[in-house]
């Protein structure tokens, strides 16, 4: 199969989402932006997010929903950026939703049912228009947060913790007809499933 280069010099990216015209939005975690890369290459900052923006997914209102980890502590090693423990700024986790025609990006959500998010990571919409996401949590290199698995709604109104006291959980997707939600385990080197009865409803 033959590849080509599209662009270089991005901060630890993550979160394409191929668009209509060609480009390609995706997440520069290191540098805190969601970014476009075009047609030509050329890399395009939308939103500067500050924080670790991770998954992104674009919602049923055409605007993109950013999960932002919080950030990390980055260190080189053999020419590569890798990702530490939390920052010394770290203010938590967040979803974030940003407008594409304008940069400007509004805080939805930063708490389920009094607790914090620690480090949102990805996402994925179901057909009804709301969104899973998985929490990694943080770790401060003495300890680590649980992680979990979420679904909350595009217009900000509702967010419910689906599973609790995970270990790794990262990527997160469904199946075509809906009835499954999947999501990764890092640590545990493993691919989990769950039923689901209804939009947001694990069985």
């Amino acid at each position: 199969m033959a590849m080509r280069e599209l662009a270089s010099g991005l901060k630890f990216p993550e979160g394409p989402i191929a668009m209509e015209d060609g480009s390609i939005v995706l997440v520069e975690i290191a540098r805190g932006t969601l970014s476009r890369v075009t047609t030509a290459g050329k890399i395009q900052v939308i939103a500067t997010l500050g924080g670790g923006p991770n998954g992104a997914a674009v919602g049923p209102d055409g605007a993109v929903y950013v999960c932002n980890n919080g950030g990390f502590e980055w260190h080189k090693a053999g020419g590569l950026l890798i990702p530490g423990h939390k920052p010394k700024d770290y203010a938590g986790g967040r979803i974030e939703r940003v407008d594409l025609a304008t940069g400007k990006f509004d805080v939805l959500y930063t708490h389920c049912e009094g607790r914090a998010l620690c480090g949102p990571n990805d996402i994925v919409f179901d057909k009804q228009g709301g969104f899973y996401f998985t929490d990694l949590g943080k770790s401060d290199g003495a300890t680590r947060d649980v992680s979990a698995l979420y679904y909350a709604k595009a217009d900000g109104s509702k967010i419910v913790r689906l599973l609790d006291q995970l270990l790794s959980s990262n990527g997160v997707g469904l199946s075509p007809d809906e009835k499954t939600v999947y999501y990764a385990g890092t640590l545990d080197g493993r691919l989990w499933s769950a039923p689901i009865t209804k939009p947001g409803k694990l069985g």
